[in-house]
């Protein structure tokens, strides 16, 4: 890393992505009254934005003249596209810039995105996060940080506006890693639990009465005790989409394999969220899953 890398100077953020998350994410640095331009692929999603925050017409109007820029993608491609495709953040970020990536990716191109983010000589935290929709909205998130104590240190103020907790799990890599293993089990989970569902409901017990002896006994968890919730009023706006889902199980699928674990129940939970999505749910919360047993 250059020993010039901390040459700006500017305390604008650039927010790329206002997504489920994202949104959120953006509102709550625009709430704590930091100079904001956000970006979006889709333009309609930037417009809650206008009057407390400029829009930029891409990732590199976004970042000229930012300190920071914080993204918040679907998956790899997006986040290639945003950072090193035409009009890309990297092309125009000033040195020394704070570029801090949210999106859940695969560990491989987090590498890669960091040699670009050094080259363009600034330093790249990856922050992935825990948290659906509404821990976004209120500030909730649990950061996985993956990069230098000094990266972590410099991005922390912006990070406590988006949530509670910032943990140090490594270097880049770490935290993509971590937070695809994490989205693995949850996966897993709902897959587990939209087949429970079914099975309660066919054998004629009284599902809020099961639901809840799972949901508090030994098989509860916050994710069960949601997710359980949802499939039981039929309740699919989004938190997270089947599609990111299926996707972070393809990225961790493709990590095990790496590393010589095959993630069979994650092979399993896979097959069955793809199956949903064949049949239109991919655009629902991933508990629509429940759907696919219901009726199978």
């Amino acid at each position: 890393m250059p020993t010039d890398v901390f040459m700006t100077t500017s305390n604008k953020v650039a927010f790329l992505g206002l997504g489920t998350m994202g949104a959120g994410m953006a509102a709550r640095i625009a709430a704590s009254n930091t100079p904001l331009v956000v970006w979006n692929r889709s333009k309609e999603r930037a417009e809650p934005f206008r009057g407390r925050a400029d829009i930029a017409a891409s990732p590199a109007d976004a970042a000229a003249g930012a300190g920071t820029v914080i993204a918040m993608l679907a998956d790899d491609a997006a986040s290639r596209a945003a950072w090193l495709g035409e009009g890309g953040a990297l092309s125009r970020v000033a040195r020394g810039t704070l570029l801090i990536e949210s999106s859940t990716l695969s560990p491989g191109w987090i590498v890669e995105l960091a040699a670009a983010a050094e080259a363009a000589g600034c330093e790249l935290l990856e922050a992935p996060v825990t948290g659906s929709k509404t821990q976004a909205a209120n500030g909730e998130l649990r950061f996985f940080a993956g990069g230098t104590a000094a990266t972590i240190a410099r991005a922390t103020s912006v990070l406590k506006t988006m949530g509670t907790e910032i943990i140090h799990v490594g270097p880049h890599g770490s935290g993509a890693r971590l937070k695809l293993i994490n989205n693995f089990l949850c996966a897993v989970q709902a897959a587990s639990l939209a087949e429970a569902v079914a099975l309660i409901e066919r054998c004629g017990l009284d599902r809020d009465a099961a639901l809840a002896v799972l949901s508090n006994g030994a098989p509860g968890s916050p994710m069960v005790k949601a997710a359980g919730g949802r499939m039981a009023k039929s309740d699919y706006t989004v938190n997270f989409s089947m599609n990111l889902i299926r996707k972070d199980l393809t990225y961790a699928i493709d990590e095990g394999l790496e590393h010589g674990v095959p993630l069979t129940t994650a092979l399993t939970a896979r097959e069955l969220f793809s199956r949903a999505t064949e049949r239109g749910l991919g655009d629902r919360d991933f508990s629509a899953v429940v759907e696919l047993t219901r009726h199978q």
